[in-house]
């Protein structure tokens, strides 16, 4: 079964303004890997890093939705010394350091795609393809990848 990380911003994406012809993709994308999830298709997996990076949204009916969201996951990864000084190495190839750990937690449970809204996090991967240790794609690269 696949595994799947999914960047917060994959989470937080049907709460975005749904004005924009993206973002509307982007929701239903995420709702279908939900939906795939729920019937067992995929294997999702959080980590404590979500949840931390989660309770810093000031709305907290959001929070409260998006906790529910990792309920869905399979797998829970904890941080600890090695994933951190992963993420140390891959802050020095340019990503955030919130993103150097979810990378670093991905890569520690052998995800087959780190799922990202987020167009500089791919950018980056894309640069640094033969370092990181995931699979990076974009909500829609990933559905597209699903349905050929």
């Amino acid at each position: 079964m696949m595994k799947l990380y999914l960047d917060l911003c994959v989470y937080n994406r049907p709460f975005d303004d749904q004005h924009q012809e993206r973002i509307v993709l982007e929701t239903s994308a995420f709702i279908y890997i939900l939906e795939k999830v729920e019937k067992g298709e995929y294997r999702l997996v959080a980590s404590e890093a979500l949840a931390y990076e989660n309770t810093k949204n000031p709305d907290e009916l959001r929070r409260l939705r998006l906790t529910s969201y990792f309920c869905l996951a399979k797998d829970f990864i904890r941080a600890d010394y090695e994933d951190s000084k992963r993420g140390r190495y891959l802050i020095t190839l340019g990503f955030s350091a919130m993103d150097a750990l979810h990378l670093a937690l991905a890569e520690k449970q052998n995800v087959d795609y780190f799922i990202t809204c987020d167009d500089s996090i791919i950018k980056l991967y894309r640069k640094h393809q033969g370092i990181i240790k995931v699979r990076v794609v974009s909500l829609l690269e990933f559905i597209d990848l699903e349905v050929k």
